[in-house]
């Protein structure tokens, strides 16, 4: 799964790895986020996503009628069925309530199911062509792009800013007004949103889904409250944004060639689109 940050989520592992285009995952949100952020307009989003899925499918479906297989589908199915990485939740943990009541720090089931892939399933031999296909369409859309210094420049650095974002003072009394909060309402006093929506106590199944027990759901009830009556995410995405701010102000260029690398991108989905869809 790809996580960026303190983004907190969880992987649903369930046969064997399935990885396409981008190789980034759906998700399945359960609040939005409280806006945008200084390091967003250089990253990946949705829509970036959903149109590198289409281009790298329509890409692969080409390469195999070249190996021979004319029908091959755009949403196919593997002899087997494959890894779904599905990230859960938001930057900021559980924020919407009813969710929270229903959920607790897992998600509705039936959600999952729609992330399967909807097409028929390969063939024995149409799957022996595919990963040279799928590999030579990932290769495609990244073309005229130094993966390795500039793709996604934002998320390589991440992880140093969210290090400055858990140091900042604000934030910590922030997190600590919602910890009390927390344990005034009967529950664990965690040090921050972090460690109630990962507490093991929720036993992630096999699937990354939790047991929606009601110690659960009202743990996750009473972390969303709290958070709305103090502001916590509010706080806490404040916090985010100076530090990312601070980050893109010592790197100017290195975003900037990043962002560029994004705008390639970009234009060659669209010509992939142009062309094949």
């Amino acid at each position: 799964m790809t996580m960026r940050g303190w983004r907190l989520g969880v992987v649903a592992v369930l046969a064997a790895l399935c990885v396409s285009g981008s190789g980034r995952p759906e998700a399945i949100r359960t609040a939005s986020d409280p806006g945008p952020l200084p390091a967003d307009r250089y990253d990946y989003t949705p829509q970036d996503y959903q149109r590198s899925q289409r281009a790298s499918a329509l890409l692969v479906r080409q390469c195999m009628a070249e190996h021979g297989h004319r029908d091959f589908p755009l949403d196919p199915r593997y002899p087997s069925d494959p890894v779904v990485a599905t990230a859960v939740g938001t930057d900021y943990g559980a924020l919407d309530l009813a969710a929270a009541r229903r959920w607790g720090y897992g998600w509705d089931p039936a959600k999952f199911l729609t992330l399967r892939p909807k097409g028929g399933r390969m063939t024995n031999a149409e799957y022996a062509d595919f990963p040279a296909c799928n590999a030579e369409a990932s290769r495609r859309l990244l073309r005229g792009i130094d993966v390795k210094r500039d793709w996604l420049y934002a998320r390589t650095r991440a992880l140093e800013f969210d290090k400055a974002v858990k140091r900042d003072p604000r934030l910590r009394a922030a997190w600590d007004v919602w910890s009390r909060c927390v344990a005034a309402q009967g529950f664990t006093r965690y040090p921050d949103p972090v460690a109630a929506y990962t507490d093991p106590a929720w036993q992630r199944g096999s699937d990354g889904n939790t047991r929606h027990t009601p110690r659960e759901r009202a743990t996750a009830a009473a972390d969303v409250t709290c958070k709305r009556r103090h502001h916590t995410a509010e706080l806490w995405h404040a916090a985010r944004a100076r530090q990312q701010a601070v980050d893109i102000a010592r790197h100017r260029d290195r975003y900037a060639a990043g962002l560029q690398a994004l705008r390639t991108y970009r234009a060659t989905i669209a010509e992939v689109l142009r062309k094949l869809g």
